[in-house]
């Protein structure tokens, strides 16, 4: 074997990056990168999450950063090969910083960076007891006066938000805010997650009783507690809202139940929030240091204005408000939207005898579930990638190592295959007036994904029915409004309905901060979600990462959490150890504060 191995290249090429820290000669370690080149950092050198682009950016991070973060160095992970094809050389890394220990990967071409991703893991000092460090528990031997955990999680609960204050208020107890909760509890801050449900996962249970993950077990794990070996591919919503009300106990989350928001406000003389809430008719004041609106992005209903609702004589409902079917055998109903909720509306309403049509007003991007698991998610999120060696935690890193500029061009060879697949399935779908699309640039459900969060159903079967016609579709018309007994569309063409289901999506999560804070501290803030792509309901400029989520805003101790499973699970980890950081009082200098294009 020669010395000239893809490790010693990369090892050679991490050396001389770490003496060009050492030296903090920010212009030097720029030129380590290609002409093309993307770091991504996710909390270990900015204080953010940030992806910088080109050289000059770089450049600029590093000459900002270094003093506050070095020493910084980089090394292979001894754990992990090296590989090499193509012409490219990728690599898993360790990084260590003065406050901070992460990992990471790298993508090198020629000799230089072309990507880079480095991912705070723990905080110096503060490391989650984990493994080795794992509490005893149970104390052993005799002491006089000792408390039994239930004692203590007892005066705990009875004391928090009372005789004593939280440091971490996380608004929205579903599956982001427990995960959330869960992380902070590991880290040691103090914390409360409220939520108006009565139970934990409610947020589930009380949706349309279709509702099931159209993402498969793999990509849905949550910190620390997979799923079991034994759990179904797509779990059904009560299943989810039991798993998550055992993970909130197990996990000692802080949750409190049947707590409603009332307002919040920022006080800058103690630089603190005071929050009233109610909670089971009592009214209280909570003064944590943060606030985490964590209302999800399915939180904040869109239900459109439109014409005649008021002498409408049937029911009306936004999909969100949606029973399930049980009540609407042998009624008309129409339901305005061509999404997921849409769809999975549309087929339960069907199989429980109702008369059911569909108003797509805009075209959808549609995927079967199964060429998405095997094409889309398969060498990530797979029983084939486990058996390969592809981890959760691994599965992430790669996810997030690739940056969101060029993420794209990777997902367009991807839906080629499915389109390809599938062409007769799409062809017989387009063949009953369907709009189809596949995003603006061909790059599929992820990207329309992230950068609007709407517009695409993963097909588990309704769009059979829309094929053979038992779900009616009404394709690429307005409506014009409602009569006392129909929706009436712009073509004059009339739908006799007893229910008008909006599968109409959700707004921003600035939304609630308008609703419980103030409309000009949601302007502060700006719109949430999104990437700044200049793609249909994603206006530029371009982030380079999704709009103010898990990452400081423009109001000071104001966060957002959520996104789907996946997103809940990874990037919970990184806004946790932000909150920790703060809470040790370690000198955080946030390098790159986004700034505000968009208010809604």
């Amino acid at each position: 074997m020669t010395h000239d191995t893809a490790r010693a290249r990369a090892q050679a090429l991490l050396d001389t990056l770490n003496h060009a820290l050492a030296d903090r000669d920010a212009a030097a370690a720029s030129h380590l990168f290609a002409d093309e080149c993307y770091w991504r950092d996710l909390v270990l050198l900015t204080w953010n999450l940030k992806t910088l682009e080109g050289r000059s950016q770089i450049a600029d991070m590093l000459a900002a950063q270094l003093d506050a973060v070095a020493p910084v160095r980089f090394s292979l992970d001894e754990r992990e090969a090296v590989e090499e094809a193509d012409g490219m050389v990728s690599a898993w890394i360790v990084v260590d910083t003065r406050h901070a220990r992460g990992s990471g990967h790298v993508r090198i071409k020629d000799g230089r960076i072309w990507t880079l991703l480095t991912a705070a893991q723990e905080l110096k000092g503060h490391e989650e007891p984990l493994g080795t460090r794992r509490p005893m528990g149970a104390e052993h031997g005799i002491r006089r006066g000792r408390q039994t955990w239930l004692e203590r999680r007892q005066q705990e609960a009875a004391q928090l938000g009372r005789e004593t204050q939280p440091f971490v208020l996380v608004i929205g107890g579903g599956q982001g805010g427990i995960a959330l909760g869960a992380r902070l509890r590991q880290l040691g801050v103090s914390h409360i997650v409220i939520d108006r449900q009565a139970r934990p996962g409610d947020q589930w249970r009380n949706r349309y009783k279709s509702l099931c993950l159209h993402d498969p077990v793999w990509y849905d794990h949550l910190p620390y507690m997979p799923f079991p070996d034994n759990w179904p591919v797509f779990a059904p919503k009560d299943k989810i809202g039991d798993w998550l009300e055992m993970y909130t106990k197990v996990m000692e989350v802080n949750y409190w139940p049947s707590t409603n928001c009332l307002n919040a406000r920022f006080d800058e003389a103690s630089q603190a929030w005071e929050v009233t809430v109610e909670r089971d008719g009592e009214t209280l004041v909570l003064r944590p240091q943060h606030v985490v609106f964590a209302t999800g992005m399915s939180g904040k209903a869109n239900v459109p204005k439109i014409k005649g609702q008021e002498v409408f004589q049937g029911e009306q409902q936004h999909s969100s408000q949606h029973p399930g079917p049980d009540a609407y055998a042998g009624k008309k109903v129409v339901v305005i939207g061509a999404n997921n909720s849409a769809h999975d509306i549309c087929a339960a309403l069907w199989e429980h005898g109702a008369d059911v049509t569909m108003v797509q007003r805009s075209s959808t991007h549609i995927v079967r579930s199964d060429s998405l698991m095997d094409i889309g998610l398969g060498d990530l999120y797979s029983e084939r990638a486990v058996a390969s060696g592809v981890t959760t935690r691994k599965a992430d890193l790669i996810f997030a190592s690739l940056p969101y500029r060029i993420m794209a061009d990777f997902q367009v060879p991807l839906y080629d295959r499915i389109r390809e697949r599938d062409a007769e399935f799409y062809r017989q779908l387009e063949a009953t007036g369907f709009m189809l699309d596949f995003g603006d640039d061909g790059s599929g459900l992820f990207m329309k994904y992230l950068r609007r969060a709407s517009g695409y159903y993963i097909d588990v079967g309704a769009c059979d029915l829309v094929i053979d016609g038992s779900i009616k579709l009404q394709a690429g018309k307005q409506i014009s409004h409602l009569s006392e007994n129909a929706v009436v569309l712009d073509d004059g063409t009339e739908l006799p309905a007893d229910l008008v289901v909006y599968a109409t999506g959700y707004g921003s999560m600035n939304g609630w901060v308008a609703d419980l804070i103030s409309q000009e501290v949601a302007d502060k803030v700006g719109k949430v979600w999104g990437l700044g792509s200049d793609t249909t309901k994603d206006p530029g400029p371009w982030e380079g990462e999704q709009r103010n989520m898990w990452k400081p805003t423009q109001q000071q101790a104001l966060w957002f959490h959520g996104g789907n499973l996946h997103q809940s699970r990874h990037y919970s980890l990184y806004l946790a150890l932000q909150l920790k950081a703060r809470q040790e009082g370690l000198p955080v200098q946030v390098y790159g504060l986004q700034q505000v294009h968009h208010l809604r």
